[in-house]
């Protein structure tokens, strides 16, 4: 074997690198997206328990309309059961009574663009939390426009129950992301964040089973390829360990091949 033989498959690894940083920096130029009109998709309530009255706290960018979905409600019946006349007066942290509430159920609202090429993986670094807490630490850590990420994963801790997906306001108003700041990924880059500290922990089986059924909702809507599901450990140029090193990232990989 030539000397140039033994450095070709270097310079291939070179190549292939060039090739990935390339093609994530032409995120940059992401054509800007209209705001249109969301289109929700809403899935089958967890589990066959029993209707009931619940209280729901209101989280970043949740409406009445999106409330009445999660839990099976009409609008009207959540309205006349807190006394409310105007829905638009509905403030984050106010607690809603839900009366005869389904089993809580993810809707996934998607909008009609071209922007979206890539899906982040990212754990919050947090043994708790939710939408609201963490949209309160981006903003002490100095995001004027809140919570950088298009969607959270909770596990059960604060106001919410183990695998609900959160729609922040970024996405509900097709913003970009504050999520990864390289290679232009928060130009076309869903970021999605898991609650908690995967450094020696794993995610909660319910974390995985709403990721899955979310990453694959979104890949199938915007076309993205499994390849271009990443973590952002896996963003060039970007010196991090999220989503942890417990995340089961092969596993996560496979299930989202077979249940897609």
């Amino acid at each position: 074997m030539t000397f140039a033989t033994k450095k070709r498959p270097v310079f291939l690894k070179f190549l292939l690198l060039i090739i990935a940083v390339t093609s994530l920096a032409s995120c940059a130029t992401a054509p800007p997206v209209s705001q249109g009109q969301a289109t929700n998709i809403i899935y089958k309530p967890y589990g066959t328990a029993d209707r009931h009255q619940i209280t729901h706290m209101i989280g970043p960018a949740e409406t009445v309309y999106r409330i009445s979905r999660m839990y099976d409600v009409p609008i009207d019946t959540i309205l006349k059961a807190n006394n409310i006349s105007d829905p638009k007066e509905l403030k984050v942290g106010q607690r809603l009574v839900i009366p005869d509430a389904a089993p809580l159920r993810p809707v996934i609202p998607v909008f009609k663009s071209t922007k979206w090429r890539y899906i982040v993986i990212h754990h919050s670094v947090t043994e708790s939390g939710d939408a609201r807490s963490l949209d309160l630490i981006h903003r002490r850590r100095g995001f004027d426009k809140g919570l950088g990420y298009h969607f959270v994963i909770d596990k059960g801790t604060e106001t919410r129950t183990d695998g609900q997906i959160e729609a922040s306001p970024r996405w509900v108003k097709q913003m970009d992301g504050a999520h990864c700041n390289v290679a232009g990924m928060n130009q076309c880059g869903i970021g999605i964040c898991l609650v908690g500290d995967f450094t020696n922990e794993r995610p909660t089986p319910k974390q995985m089973d709403s990721l899955v059924l979310l990453v694959n909702t979104l890949r199938k809507h915007y076309r993205i390829p499994l390849s271009r599901v990443i973590r952002h450990k896996d963003v060039p140029g970007k010196n991090t360990a999220c989503p942890g090193n417990s995340f089961p990232w092969e596993d996560f990989k496979r299930r989202l091949r077979k249940e897609k």
